[in-house]
């Protein structure tokens, strides 16, 4: 006989504590009660809004959320919810940072083509013109010649999504499949460095905070870990609600290593609603399919993906054209959806691999969103 709690207690006691502390912050986060306009034209009272996203995170077991909605004009609404940490207990303010995982590339994105419309570099131009990759196996260094950044950016390379430091072979010739691939954003990063005479560490993440982060409204976020960003930052934690101490590190990476917040990554999605800081052609070619899926793929057949622009997926709605992208470093999870002709967009970012479940939970009350 032993008087030791079960294995799971500490868990079952830490969604307690999740669910203790979302009642006790939802009335301040009541604040506000302006309607929010949805994709199917539901005006939705704020107050209202607050309770279903609160209902659809603790459903999910999510610890802690930073979630906006935007037009336009800006943002309709934004809200945190939940903890930074189910053992600390402290709550998720406006102040709080997320790993955004994978939302980092449509923002690297957006900074490609802003080098690129001012002469940096040409987007169908090869990268290997530029800076040769030095790490591609020799039977297929002769196609890796010919990758271009629209390839890079519509992942259509042939590159693995990670090398992990192993020479890379192409799953394809570049330009003639689909193949996701951080790695291959990386790439393009090295050659914007390598052309700003930068580096992949502090050097390229104050470039992208002047080109892109002060001039839409995002003084926090940042691709490279700061003193403000670490003091901030929100733990992750597993499936199972226990926190994790896996950091992002201190070099740039394009494809994974941004850290921000519901509303200033907000800041960015209305700015593509509004088409500001690119030419329009730019516009155009970000959130035209550049590389169809195949017709088998299973992100076509099961999600409804029809191909990729410059930085995002896209699905046809009923809506019309969704852009969409999801987030995952495992502890952290993310997710964005534009819908230009309905002028809408949303975005969130948690502290826990919990972000399937949660637009579940979600897209049951306010309409699809996934």
């Amino acid at each position: 006989m032993t008087d030791r709690p079960p294995a799971t207690a500490p868990f079952v006691l830490a969604v307690l504590r999740v669910v203790i502390v979302w009642l006790a912050i939802s009335p301040w986060l009541s604040a506000q009660d302006g309607p929010v306009t949805m994709p199917d034209g539901r005006q939705i009272v704020a107050r209202t809004l607050d309770s279903l996203v609160n209902q659809a995170a603790t459903a999910a077991g999510v610890p802690g959320l930073s979630l906006a909605i935007v037009n336009s004009s800006g943002t309709m609404y934004h809200r945190t919810y939940g903890v930074t940490n189910t053992e600390a207990r402290s709550p998720v303010t406006d102040s709080t940072i997320f790993e955004a995982a994978s939302l980092s590339k449509p923002l690297f994105a957006y900074l490609a083509l802003k080098m690129e419309a001012q002469g940096l570099f040409d987007l169908d131009r090869p990268l290997a013109e530029y800076l040769p990759h030095p790490g591609v196996v020799e039977s297929d260094r002769e196609a890796n010649e010919t990758i271009t950044a629209r390839q890079v950016l519509a992942h259509a390379t042939g590159f693995p999504n990670h090398a992990n430091g192993d020479s890379i072979r192409l799953a394809h010739p570049p330009g003639r499949g689909f193949s996701y691939s951080g790695e291959a954003y990386q790439y393009l990063a090295a050659v914007i460095a390598y052309l700003s005479n930068t580096d992949c560490k502090g050097g390229l993440d104050s470039l992208y905070r002047e080109m892109v982060g002060d001039e839409l409204g995002m003084p926090r976020s940042g691709y490279v870990r700061t003193p403000d960003l670490a003091a901030h930052r929100a733990t992750g934690h597993d499936e199972r609600g226990k926190p994790t101490d896996e950091e992002i590190g201190t070099s740039f990476h394009a494809y994974s290593s941004l850290q921000t917040e519901a509303a200033e990554y907000g800041h960015f999605l209305s700015a593509l609603l509004r088409k500001k800081g690119l030419p329009a052609e730019s516009f155009r070619d970000m959130l035209a399919e550049q590389n169809a899926l195949p017709a088998d793929h299973e992100l076509r057949k099961e999600i409804g993906q029809t191909g990729w622009g410059l930085g995002m997926a896209r699905k046809p709605s009923p809506y019309g054209a969704m852009h969409m992208h999801t987030g995952n470093n495992h502890d952290f999870q993310s997710y964005l959806m534009l819908l230009p002709e309905r002028d809408f967009g949303i975005v969130f970012f948690m502290n826990a691999p919990l972000a399937i479940p949660f637009i579940r939970h979600l897209s049951g009350s306010v309409g699809p969103l996934f």
